[in-house]
């Protein structure tokens, strides 16, 4: 399954330039791989004066991991939990960093995540930031749903 940026923004909460994902590479029931292309420009939204550092990767997985989870609903022509709208991250494990920027890697970026075990209740996924070559960011994490209405994230702003 392909996805264009277009098609990725119209399933996950992120919009305009905070919509990270490129492009879906493959997609099934336990794993997601897309490109992102958008830590090279110099306006991201979550770039500082000193650039867009490694842990901004964990961004990326996260909207992966919401992407995934939207994907399989949409498979299972089954809607989210009742009042539920989009997850929330709740903890970090086992995060390692192999760089400390991301605006410094010249190639596109390659998001997976994997499903580990995931209900109604929660989901615990693994995820890789890299490039085709190299691994920079990795680890697990835990999202639950989150109740309340669907609201769009926005960029931050930083002056």
């Amino acid at each position: 399954m392909r996805l264009t940026h277009e098609q990725i923004a119209a399933l996950i909460p992120h919009s305009g330039p905070m919509c990270l994902l490129d492009e879906v590479l493959s997609a099934d029931h336990a794993t997601l791989r897309c490109h992102a292309r958008s830590h090279l420009d110099p306006r991201h939204p979550m770039r500082g004066p000193d650039g867009l550092g490694a842990a901004c990767a964990i961004e990326y997985a996260a909207q992966a991991m919401a992407l995934h989870d939207a994907l399989r609903h949409r498979a299972a022509a089954v809607p989210p939990a009742a009042g539920a709208s989009y997850g929330m991250l709740v903890s970090l494990r086992d995060v390692r960093f192999a760089v400390r920027r991301l605006d410094l890697v010249c190639d596109p970026l390659l998001v997976q995540v994997e499903l580990l075990s995931g209900d109604g209740a929660g989901a615990l996924y693994a995820f890789q930031v890299g490039t085709a070559t190299r691994e920079l960011v990795c680890g697990r994490a835990s999202v639950i749903p989150e109740a309340g209405p669907r609201l769009p994230v926005r960029p931050l702003r930083t002056h």
